[in-house]
């Protein structure tokens, strides 16, 4: 990566040692601001309030309410009131989420710098460093704006949390600026904001601050972009408002018949009143909130916490999963994975020598895996007393230690390089090469390879230098960066569903492959790409190309893949630890983050945190957002199965001229057994098993068209059973409080029927929804006195039997038809993705 250095930024000469004066500090604060990523001011509380409220499902829950306190219902009416809350808190919760994430990513910046000023060091707030301060960093301390280091020697950077890079990068003084106004430096002559020194002292040339600096960009991406309204909260929104209108235009209408056929005004009222409750669709948006909790519910079991509720619907719409590698795939931190010792030479022996080679200050991570290895595997190593030591330095490559032996003997051990250790130790050339092949055959499996030597001296003829020459060679250690346990098998469980799954590092490509082929990724031929190779291809076509590994991945790119594969009509999930991922985390559908390892900037950007860090419980969150979509359909579908008998009836029969066929104490009656059972009856889990593809459906298309013509035909069919069997009571006479109860009979018996048919009584509060439905209603019919207090009649036998026939025969089509459940785990295995994914799923 090489960086744009303006250079009318720095004093001339740019690489001289005084600092800047107090007058050039102000002139630069004014022009260039703060050292603060932030770059404006939080929105505030009134403001985002503001904001939340312009959302229509909102003021559709407002007059609902309102319109049922007026009919006197003051319980639905509340309901509908209670139910603004979990919708106002999600946008409310949106906007503070954020700019928490904007909080966690300052929280890892310097809070002071040291800095040459008027001749003299000073300890200044970071915020007040301006471009052209020259910073000292000592080891362990944060870069405080991103600069060009000038000074320095062994020196190495932590990373990770900004470019991916799960190891230590070697930082160089930049001797010579390149010519022109605005010149590219590579990345190893930068001190980023963010990072931290490892090893030694540098002395930096501030270029960019706050939101200039990469660190800076981050931000700046996670504050801009904003997630859209999910195809579900469109769908819904859509259904709703038909509804609505189909709602106001029946009631209008039939107000308007009734009184022109004499009933009277009162009449038409109450006749209007009766059908706008039975007709209004306020469940589907109290059924989605539900569902959502429900599922934030069920996704929390499984140790996945939802800071998002409609994440629960896009996660299982996901057709694409970027991954980040370090810490996310990977364990993050290296471990001794193979010791090649040298003939002759024991394991045991090769690992002391590297041990010996290592220091406990700094925390280099391979030396932090060389002490644990040592401390697991050489117990009885005592301490060495080390006489001298000669760090690594990029020049050198190695690392010595001289320790004490015994009585007038010391032993020196080195490690490093290979070919710096090889150029020690007097090989013959044919060892030599075969060293080297087995060092290549290790690197290429994704190790990083050091190697190691060892050469006795006499304590009294050895001077205090650093030996060149004359070591014995011991051997090789290969050390890697561990797969998580079960991450193999959950990516094939994706690829088996059709999940396309992309792994987006830092890391070199030959590390990233040898990574991915470990992990099955592409069928065990992954396709690798590196950043910039990506960079060029979505410039050149626009499109993805089939790509499994990006490699030599900046932020910026892992940002681009995701906009790119959500703009070809993916459903990205995007997981990651490090603040590198927030603004890919942000512009995906789904940001995930690992919650045991994951920074607070990369918690705070997701919608949902892996609380365990197991990417296996992503395929089991997938697994659940599928289920919900089964389960949010059947429910759906019960709804619309249950309704259009019923508010077809209510409003045919006035409009022909018969009595009211519902009284509003029948209309609370059936709404009190549909409420339960479509909040209840289908709340099923999913199956364990293989996760399964959901099918292809336009995300402004709520049910397909083959839904909506059984939709059609069912509620039709039990609307035509309801009327025959209310016109046979009447017309043997029976009065019409019992010609009523056959209506309420036979809408009663159909919920019960659809319920289990959609459910297939699955669950134990299926089975008791239905049941409590069926017997509850036999109770308030064919009891006098209960069936009085609704002013209905207790049905006879025959009036049973004619009930019966009519649910029956609804039920026919519902069950020639019935839904196939994607979350059982019977489906076949999905096909495999060529290019372009073939999966995409939508709204149910």
């Amino acid at each position: 990566m090489r960086v744009v250095v303006p250079v009318n930024r720095l004093p001339q000469p740019w690489d001289e040692t005084r600092g800047l004066e107090a007058q050039e500090v102000q002139a630069r604060r004014a022009r260039h601001g703060l050292n603060d990523v932030r770059g404006q001011p939080p929105r505030s509380v009134l403001q985002t309030l503001r904001e939340a409220g312009g959302d229509p499902m909102l003021w559709f829950l407002v007059g609902t309410s309102v319109l049922y306190f007026a009919l006197g219902e003051r319980v639905d009416g509340a309901v509908m009131l209670l139910a603004i809350a979990p919708l106002l808190g999600m946008d409310v919760f949106l906007h503070h989420r954020t700019q928490a994430s904007t909080e966690g990513l300052r929280s890892r910046l310097a809070a002071r710098a040291l800095v040459l000023r008027d001749g003299r060091e000073e300890d200044v707030p970071a915020e007040e460093v301006v471009p052209g301060d020259l910073a000292r960093v000592e080891a362990g301390s944060q870069f405080p704006a991103d600069g060009l280091i000038v000074r320095g020697r062994g020196l190495q950077a932590e990373e990770s949390s900004l470019t991916g890079e799960s190891l230590p990068v070697r930082k160089q003084p930049l001797e010579r600026l390149p010519p022109g106004a605005e010149p590219a430096v590579d990345a190893v002559h930068w001190g980023l904001a963010g990072t931290r020194l490892l090893t030694g002292t540098a002395w930096v040339r501030i270029v960019l601050t706050g939101p200039e600096t990469l660190y800076g960009s981050i931000v700046r991406s996670a504050r801009r972009e904003r997630r859209a309204r999910t195809p579900l909260q469109h769908a819904v929104a859509h259904l709703v408002a038909v509804l609505l209108a189909v709602a106001a235009a029946l009631c209008a209408v039939l107000a308007l018949v009734r009184w022109r056929q004499g009933f009277g005004w009162l009449d038409a009222l109450l006749s209007a009143a009766t059908l706008g409750v039975a007709a209004l669709p306020e469940e589907f948006p109290v059924a989605l909130t539900f569902f959502l909790g429900a599922g934030v519910y069920r996704l929390a079991r499984r140790q996945a916490l939802v800071r998002q509720a409609v994440s629960v619907e896009n996660i299982g719409r996901v057709t694409c999963i970027c991954s980040d590698k370090t810490g996310t795939l990977t364990e993050g931190l290296l471990r001794v994975a193979r010791l090649l010792p040298s003939p002759g030479t024991p394991p045991e022996a090769l690992l002391r020598t590297a041990v010996l080679a290592s220091r406990e200050e700094g925390r280099d991570p391979l030396d932090v895996a060389l002490l644990e290895a040592g401390a697991r595997d050489l117990p009885s190593l005592p301490g060495p007393a080390r006489e001298a030591t000669f760090p690594f330095t990029e020049e050198r490559q190695r690392e010595t230690s001289v320790v004490r032996q015994g009585p007038g003997a010391l032993l020196a051990a080195v490690k490093g390089a290979p070919e710096r250790v090889l150029d020690l130790c007097a090989l013959a050339p044919e060892a030599r090469r075969e060293w080297e092949l087995r060092v290549e055959a290790l690197a290429q499996e994704g190790n990083k390879v050091i190697a190691c030597a060892s050469r006795t001296l006499d304590a009294a003829h050895w001077h205090g230098g650093e030996p060149e020459r004359g070591f014995d060679f011991v051997g090789l250690v290969a050390c890697e960066d561990p797969v998580r346990a079960g991450v193999a098998e959950a990516v094939r469980e994706c690829r088996d569903a059709g999940l396309r799954t992309v792994m987006v590092t830092g890391d070199h490509p030959r590390t990233a492959l040898a990574v991915a082929r470990r992990l099955g990724l592409g069928g065990g031929h992954p396709q690798v790409l590196t950043g910039d190779a990506l960079e060029a291809r979505l410039a050149d076509t626009g499109t993805v190309p089939p790509v499994d590994v990006v490699a030599r991945a900046v932020p910026a790119q892992k940002y681009a893949l995701v906009k790119a594969l959500r703009k070809e009509g993916e459903v990205v999930a995007a997981t990651g630890d490090g603040v590198n991922d927030v603004p890919a985390l942000q512009a995906a559908d789904v940001g995930i983050a690992m919650g045991e390892r994951g920074t607070r900037s990369a918690r705070e950007a997701s919608s949902i945190v892996l609380l365990n860090d197991d990417f296996g419980t992503l395929v089991r969150a997938i697994a659940e957002g599928r289920q919900l979509f089964s389960n949010l359909q059947r429910c759906f579908l019960y709804l619309l199965l249950i309704h259009i008998p019923l508010v077809g009836t209510a409003a045919l029969l006035p409009l022909w001229g018969q009595p009211l066929l519902y009284l509003p104490i029948h209309i609370v009656w059936l709404e009190l057994i549909i409420h339960p059972t479509a909040m209840l009856a289908f709340q099923a889990g999913a199956r364990p098993g293989r996760l399964t593809p959901v099918r292809m459906r336009p995300a402004a298309r709520f049910f397909s068209g083959g839904q909506w013509a059984l939709l059609t035909v069912v509620g039709g069919l039990m609307a035509c059973g309801l009327v025959w069997a209310y016109a046979r009571s009447l017309a043997e006479g029976q009065d019409i409080a019992r010609a009523r109860a056959v209506a309420v009979a036979s809408l009663t018996l159909a919920s019960a029927s659809f319920a289990a048919v959609l459910t297939r009584l699955r669950t134990r509060t299926a089975r008791w929804v239905c049941a409590l439905t069926l017997g509850l209603s036999v109770l308030l019919l064919q009891v006098p006195a209960l069936a009085s207090l609704v002013g209905l009649h207790p049905l006879h036998v025959r009036d049973w039997a004619r009930v019966a026939v009519a649910v029956a025969v609804a039920l026919v089509p519902l069950l020639l038809a019935r839904p196939r459940d994607e979350g059982d785990g019977r489906s076949s295995r999905a096909p495999r993705r060529t290019g372009r994914p073939q999966m995409a799923p939508g709204p149910p």
